[in-house]
């Protein structure tokens, strides 16, 4: 029986020496040994051969273990991991994910283990490939020069936007903003937002005195 340790990483962030470790940790505590490493510093996103997947998969031999440290680093989706492990079972291989729990190496009862197992957890793979993709994509625009957030200065659309005109119309003529906030809708913190994001600002008009005429 061999046991593999399978790492892959897709970011300059991320160190394979870390899942490496976490692998190393579970095996020592399991008294298992790692006899054979596949490490990769590569995206989902490329195909099951960039990943070393097809190769790995041809070495599996039925008795064998697959060690990884979460599901995510098999697939660039929940199909196509399910469909690896379909493949592990078919040759009697047994797998461990770490994070996730999941120790199938009972040979008697693999696939009711799966069936139970695996679609509790795929909520959880679909969250984690979905915020690998993520990084992968800001790294990508990172190392393209492309800054990353909003623009410095940059103003949200509020739905204040529509009574801009007559909101400063009554700030011109001294309206409290109390009253402002409660004529449109929103609280005084919202609109003391508002205001002072957009600079709206003003100094209240006096009324105009009427001439005295005295004849």
């Amino acid at each position: 029986m061999a046991i593999f340790g399978y790492v892959r990483v897709s970011t300059e962030e991320q160190n394979v020496k870390n899942q490496r470790h976490e692998i190393l940790e579970y095996a020592n505590r399991n008294h298992l040994h790692v006899s054979d490493w596949r490490e990769f510093e590569i995206s989902s996103t490329k195909s099951k051969t960039e990943r070393g997947i097809n190769e790995l998969m041809s070495k599996l031999m039925p008795g064998d273990i697959l060690i990884v440290s979460e599901l995510s680093r098999l697939g660039r989706n929940t199909s196509e991991v399910l469909e690896i492990i379909n493949q592990l079972i078919a040759k009697q291989v047994g797998f461990i994910s770490i994070k996730q729990n999941l120790n199938i190496t009972d040979k008697l009862d693999m696939t009711s283990k799966v069936t139970v197992t695996l679609f509790s957890l795929f909520s959880e793979l679909e969250r984690d490939l979905i915020s690998e993709r993520t990084r992968q994509a800001l790294q990508a625009r990172k190392a393209q020069g492309i800054k990353l957030g909003k623009p410095k200065g940059t103003i949200q659309k509020s739905v204040l936007d529509e009574h801009k005109e007559r909101i400063i119309e009554l700030l011109g003529y001294g309206v409290s903003k109390s009253a402002i906030a409660r004529m449109f809708g929103t609280s005084r913190t919202n609109l003391f937002e508002y205001i002072k994001k957009r600079n709206l600002e003003t100094t209240p008009k006096r009324p105009k005195r009427q001439k005295i005429d005295n004849k």
